[in-house]
This record gives structure tokens, C-alpha cells and sequence, in this order.
């Protein structure tokens, strides 16, 4: 993997005068895993560099065409050769505009190291709006900084996962506090921004009434002429970064005053982490530099000079200070740039699903039709079942009912409710920050919008559930086809109640597996084989299932076999519902009729296909009922003849079904059996705990009846 930093026109990439960016840079890059992988572009006019892969881009000055333009230009030239997988832009999202329309297979990563509000290419709303489609992940060195950047945002970019605070980082020396001198220092541009007027005037009357006292100043500006002399205040000028970090080390108190919002600091931590007491300005993100000190209620000089005073009357609050602001500082390099590579592992791919055991505790977010419209009627369905599964596992679950949404969200503007459905779903993951999506039937759903939130949520996985017939010679076979291909490209796993050996069109680059129907000890409360039943067969289509009743359509090919089957079975009592004009029955109906019934006809719509089944197998077996399937099911694979009657044709079924309604025994031995073992093994919390487990690719000891691994 190549990655590439590509430094603001300006910025010195040199130790001889280096900037904020140039030495963030240099000292995260060395703690840095992708170091060797990473090589940095800039313009530096000085020979000596910092000891990192570089390459310096020349440009000429040019009356007639921008200097930043003719900057970027060159490095997109160079960099369609160098062909990265990662683009790092700091303090320039103007470049960003330049970048995006020559190099599109990248991915960017803004670092604002200023108040986003005053850089061009972020000042307005629209800006702003453009790097957050545009750039994987947006880093501020600050909490300050970020909430400037969102001012006036929509409300939806507030909780985005691309923006991230990565603060600056600093070296944490080992500090003799017995060497601290009594010395009060003041490091940064010389300038009335900076707070240096104040600060020198302040200084001034502390020298000439501490006589034991000296101040040291570091720093230059050549446009803002502030000059403070005293005998015992000297100003070293600009020094290089070592030499500063030296004159840290045996400062007492250090100063940072400054009027303006700075987006973070470096001096002021860089004074914590060398065991300063530091006082700083409540100033843009200052308050985030330091663990202790002391924050100026009032920027003025009476302020600074009360506070510098109390620190050198009080010795023992002063050493306090220091102490606690070296032993609390935590933003080291290291720290940082394990920060910073957490990022860039996240696109390289090679960092490990966070998820190693069965104990950790996802955010799912299952998207399916969980049928609140249709008042309880359809309650039990699958994705209840597997939804309950999930929460049963631990895992915190947010259902996400798609039907209902496009229902309620149906308009002239939105016809189909599709674009309110999807907008709905985009601030839903920006909340709830989901780990796993996982989709149940949800057609409506965009697979552009599912790929972006992969790419906004890198650790994001999707799974797919199915559970509709994908028979060639069976109803819908080339609709359902589409709806399982239609997001084979953004989903991580597929999840199918047929076995995926006997379909074709799957791509191998997918992970694709049979799960049951699942059953559901909250729903499947019946045990119809310790009681009586005065009805022998029991068997309901469900054709219409949001109309609730029946329409008029064509004959369904399994009405023919029921009445062949009545008419071969004279003397067996059928409970038929969903056919000859007897409506259909749902929820509590359908149990108070199910309860009466010794056996069930697991008929499920076209010819038989491996492992298929519709899910009235839960409702029969699931209650104790025997279950009659056809053989072709391949269900002998995980259940034998005392657990299912498994039929071959038409006249084999009428035989079986008639010997087992004279046999109360055996009925009731079968139906136990059945019941106890799809109760067992094919529950709605292993089917829910193998989706978990195949999407994150956790091989572990746990075995599944219906996986062969």
C-alpha cells in the first residue's frame, strides 16, 4: 500500500524553519507502522530536511497562473506514477477540488491543523459540504476545531463518522524537576495575536519585583514590532524545535496568551509535557493542550501578571502543577501516530474484524418489514424471530421497519417513498453508529447509499437475509433472483432458506449460506403432541399476506394437490384455510386453529429445490405437530423418519397420512421428536449467533447442524 502527504505550498518540511504541520508530521511518521510505506511531497527551500522519505516538487513563480494550482498540478502528475491508495492533505482543503476531479480511485484524508472557517476551500457551507462527500475521513486537531467546521452544517453531519479529532502530539522527556530554574517562558510568534504585548508588559513588572526571577522569550515576527528590554528577560529569537524542547525542560512557569482562537496549541503542550505549570488564554482550543494549569478568566495584563505572581509565592501549587501536568500528559508521539495508523488501517484492509469474541456486544441495525402497520396480524414472522435471536445473544438492536416507513413517507414529491425510506436510514446510522446492518428482504434500500455508509463506517459489516423460493421452475424465480443480486456488490454475506449448492447464479466471491427457518421458543408455544386433536391435517396458504384476505388470481398448483390429496384420503379429517373461498388466518386465529391438529403439510410453492422451505415448517414442527415435507427437500439430511415423514409422491403421503391418524402413539412420538430436536438446533438464537458469526468471519468451536464447514 502507498500512501502520500501532501504538505501546504508554504510549509518547510525542514528542522532548519519548520511550521506546526511540518513537525506534526515528522514526529508521528516516526512511530508510524506505514512509515516505509509513505513518502511526503512538498516545497522546501531549504537543503536539510527532515529524515523521511521526501520528495520535493519544484514550481517557478508564474505572473500568470496560480502557484498553488501549478503545485498540485505537478503532484498529480506524479502521482497518477505513484498510483497511492491514500492522499494526505493538511491545512489545504482547497487542493482538495484540484485533486478529486484528476485522481478518483483515492482516498482523502483532510487534516485541519487552523479554524476551517478562515481557509479557502472550507469557508462555506457548501464547501464544507463537498469535503465531507469527498474525503474518507476528516481530522481536526481539536474539538474547537471541528464544532467551527460544522457551524450551520445540517444537523445529519454532526454525528458523522468521517469527522474525527486527532490531536497534535509532543515528546515527553524524562524531567528532573529539581532542575526547573526560576524561569518564565514565552514561546511563539511575537505578535499582539499571540497575546505578546500583554505578556511582556506583564513580565516586566514581575522582573522588577522578583529580583530571583528571569523570563526567556523564543520566537520572531517581523511584521509586528514588540519590544519589551529588561536586564533578566532574554529573546533568543527563532530556534530550532530541540533547542525550544531544551529551554522547556527547566522552565517553571510557561505562558500562552494568545487573543486569537488558536485551533490547539503546540506550545502549550508542549510546556505540559515537559513539566511546566502552564497559564494559558480560554482561547479556541487551548483548554485542550493541558491536563492541569491555570486558564486566565480575563485576557488582560492585570491577569497574567496575578497569575504568574501566585505561582512564584506559592511554590508548593506551582511544583503541584508541574507534577501533575507531566504525569497526566498522554498525547505523545506514539500515542498519536497509533491514532493516525488506526485510520489508515481501516482503508488498507489488513486490520482484523474488531470483533474476536462471542462477548462482544454489537449495534445491529435489522431492516426488514416488522409489519407495525398491520396491527399485530403479521407478528409472527421471521424477522421477529431473528431479531429476537440478536437481542437474546446481547446485542443492542434498533429494527428498522422499511415497509413502514415508505408507507408513511409516500408523497407527490416522493412517490414510492423510496427517498425518504433511504435519507431515514443515512441519519439512522449516523446516531446509531451501527456495527452490522442486516436486511430482510428490504428491496427499497439503496445499494449506493449502503455503499457509502461502508465507506463513512469502515468497520461496517451488511448482511442479507432471504427467505423466497429461488426454484427456476417455482413463482418469482427471476424477481427474487434480482432482489438477492441487487446488492451483491456492497453486501458481506447472504443468508438463504434454500442451499446455496443448488443455485447458480451466486457469486463465489460472496459469502453464501443455508440458514433454516427459525423457530422460536417465545412463538412456537404448542405442544400438540400431548393432546387430542379432533382434526387430522392441518395446511393454510398465504397468499395475500399484506392484503390479509383473499384475492382473485390465478390457481395455485398447490390447491390441486390438496384436493387430490382429500380426494385420496376419504376418511381424513383436513383443517384447510386460503383456498375454496375460506380466508386466510393469522396470528392468534392461526394458533387456536393450529392447536387442533395432529399433522401438518409442509407444501411450500413449485417443485421441490434443496433445504427449501417456507416458514410454516417453524409453525408446524415448532408446535408439536408431525411434519409431513417432500423428500426432495434433501430435510433427511438433518432429520430422520421418527422426526419427520418424509413423502415421495402424491399416493406415498395419502398412505403415511393415513397410517399415523390410526397410530395415536406414533404420532405423538413423532411429533415430540420433531418438535424437541428443530427447538434444539434450529432456533432463532443459533441462526442468529451463525449470521454474526459467518459475516465477521469468526471461525469458532461452535458447530450447526445445517453447516458442514
Amino acid at each position: 500500500m502507498r500512501i502520500s502527504i501532501l504538505l501546504p505550498l508554504k510549509e518547510n518540511f525542514s528542522p532548519s524553519y519548520a511550521g506546526a504541520v511540518s513537525l506534526f508530521i515528522n514526529d508521528t511518521l516516526k512511530s508510524s507502522k506505514f512509515r516505509r510505506d509513505i513518502t511526503v511531497f512538498g516545497h522546501t527551500n531549504y537543503k536539510k530536511k527532515f529524515d523521511q522519505k521526501y520528495f520535493n516538487i519544484d514550481i517557478k513563480k508564474n505572473f500568470f497562473s496560480s502557484q498553488n494550482k501549478d503545485y498540485v498540478k505537478k503532484f498529480i502528475e506524479l502521482e497518477k506514477k505513484n498510483n497511492s491508495q491514500i492522499i494526505e492533505l493538511h491545512n489545504r482543503p482547497i487542493y482538495l477540488k484540484y485533486l478529486v476531479s484528476d485522481l478518483k480511485k483515492r482516498d482523502y484524508i483532510l487534516y485541519f491543523h487552523n479554524d476551517p472557517l478562515t481557509m479557502s476551500g472550507s469557508k462555506s457551507i457548501k464547501e464544507r459540504s463537498f469535503l465531507l462527500n469527498n474525503c474518507y475521513r476528516i481530522v481536526f486537531n481539536s474539538n474547537w476545531s471541528k464544532k467551527r467546521f460544522l457551524q450551520k452544517m445540517k444537523s445529519d453531519a454532526i454525528n458523522s463518522e468521517k469527522l474525527i479529532v486527532i490531536n497534535q502530539s509532543a515528546s515527553k522527556n524524562k524531567i528532573n524537576f529539581n532542575n526547573k530554574k526560576k524561569l518564565i517562558t514565552f514561546v511563539g510568534k511575537l505578535n499582539r495575536s499571540k497575546g505578546y504585548d500583554l505578556f511582556g508588559k506583564a513580565v516586566l513588572r514581575i522582573l522588577k519585583k522578583y529580583k530571583d526571577w528571569s523570563a526567556y522569550v523564543v520566537g520572531d515576527e517581523p511584521r509586528d514590532k514588540l519590544n519589551f528590554k529588561h536586564k533578566r528577560l532574554k529573546n533568543f529569537g527563532f530556534k530550532e524545535h530541540d533547542e525550544v524542547i531544551k529551554i522547556y525542560k527547566k522552565t517553571s512557569i510557561a505562558v500562552v496568551c494568545s487573543r486569537w482562537d488558536e485551533p490547539f496549541g503546540r506550545t502549550s503542550l508542549e510546556a505540559a509535557a515537559n513539566g511546566c505549570a502552564v497559564i494559558i488564554s480560554n482561547r479556541g482550543g487551548l483548554p485542550e493542550t493541558i491536563t492541569n494549569g491555570r486558564i486566565l478568566k480575563n485576557l488582560s495584563i492585570k491577569e497574567i501578571y496575578r497569575n504568574i505572581e501566585d505561582l512564584i509565592k506559592n511554590s508548593n501549587i506551582r511544583k503541584k502543577y508541574q507534577k501533575l501536568s507531566y504525569k497526566n500528559f498522554y498525547l505523545s508521539h506514539e500515542y498519536v501516530s497509533e491514532q493516525i495508523d488506526k485510520v489508515r488501517n481501516n482503508l488498507s484492509k489488513i486490520n482484523k474484524p474488531f470483533l474476536s469474541n462471542l462477548q462482544s456486544n454489537l449495534r445491529i441495525l435489522h431492516i426488514t418489514n416488522f409489519n407495525e402497520r398491520h396491527n399485530g396480524r403479521l407478528f409472527f414472522n421471521t424477522g421477529r424471530r431473528i431479531n429476537n435471536g440478536f437481542i437474546r445473544l446481547g446485542h443492542s438492536v434498533l429494527e428498522f421497519s422499511d415497509r413502514d416507513i415508505v408507507s408513511r413517507g409516500k408523497s407527490l414529491k416522493d412517490f414510492y417513498g423510496s427517498e425518504t425510506l433511504n435519507d431515514k436510514l443515512i441519519k439512522t446510522c449516523y446516531h446509531f453508529k451501527p456495527d452490522l446492518i442486516v436486511l430482510g428482504h428490504a428491496d427499497m434500500i439503496s445499494k449506493d447509499i449502503l455503499y457509502n455508509l461502508k465507506k463513512d463506517y469502515s468497520n461496517l459489516k451488511i448482511a442479507q437475509w432471504f427467505l423466497d423460493p429461488l426454484n427456476k421452475n417455482g413463482p418469482d424465480f427471476q424477481k427474487n433472483k434480482k432482489r438477492i443480486l441487487d446488492k451483491s456488490d456492497v453486501i458481506d454475506s447472504n443468508f438463504l432458506t434454500t442451499s446455496p449448492d443448488a443455485l447458480g447464479f451466486l457469486s463465489k466471491k460472496k459469502l453464501n449460506y443455508f440458514i433454516p427457518n427459525p423457530s422460536d421458543h417465545s412463538m412456537e408455544t404448542l405442544d400438540n403432541f400431548k393432546k387430542e386433536c379432533s382434526n387430522d391435517v392441518f395446511f393454510a396458504l398465504s397468499h395475500g399476506v399484506h392484503r390479509g384476505q383473499l384475492k382473485s388470481r390465478s390457481t395455485d398448483d398447490r390447491e390441486k394437490f390438496i384436493k387430490s390429496l382429500i380426494n385420496k384420503c376419504k376418511n381424513i379429517r383436513f383443517d384447510i384455510f386460503g383456498m375454496d373461498n375460506i380466508q386466510p388466518i393469522w396470528a392468534d386465529q392461526y394458533f387456536k386453529n393450529i392447536s387442533n391438529s395432529k399433522m401438518g403439510l409442509n407444501l411450500s410453492r413449485g417443485t421441490p429445490i434443496k433445504y427449501y422451505s417456507s416458514d410454516r415448517i417453524t409453525q408446524i414442527i415448532g408446535n408439536g405437530l408431525v411434519t409431513l415435507i417432500d423428500e426432495k427437500t434433501c430435510y433427511g439430511d438433518f432429520f430422520d423418519n421418527t422426526e419427520m415423514v418424509f413423502y415421495k409422491n402424491i399416493t406415498d403421503l395419502s398412505e403415511k397420512i393415513e397410517k399415523i391418524s390410526e397410530d395415536e402413539k406414533l404420532r405423538k412420538k413423532i411429533g415430540q421428536k420433531g418438535k424437541s430436536k428443530y427447538m434444539k438446533y434450529f432456533n432463532s438464537t443459533l441462526v442468529a449467533d451463525f449470521i454474526i458469526n459467518k459475516t465477521f468471519e469468526i471461525n469458532g468451536a461452535k458447530k450447526y447442524l445445517w453447516h458442514k464447514p
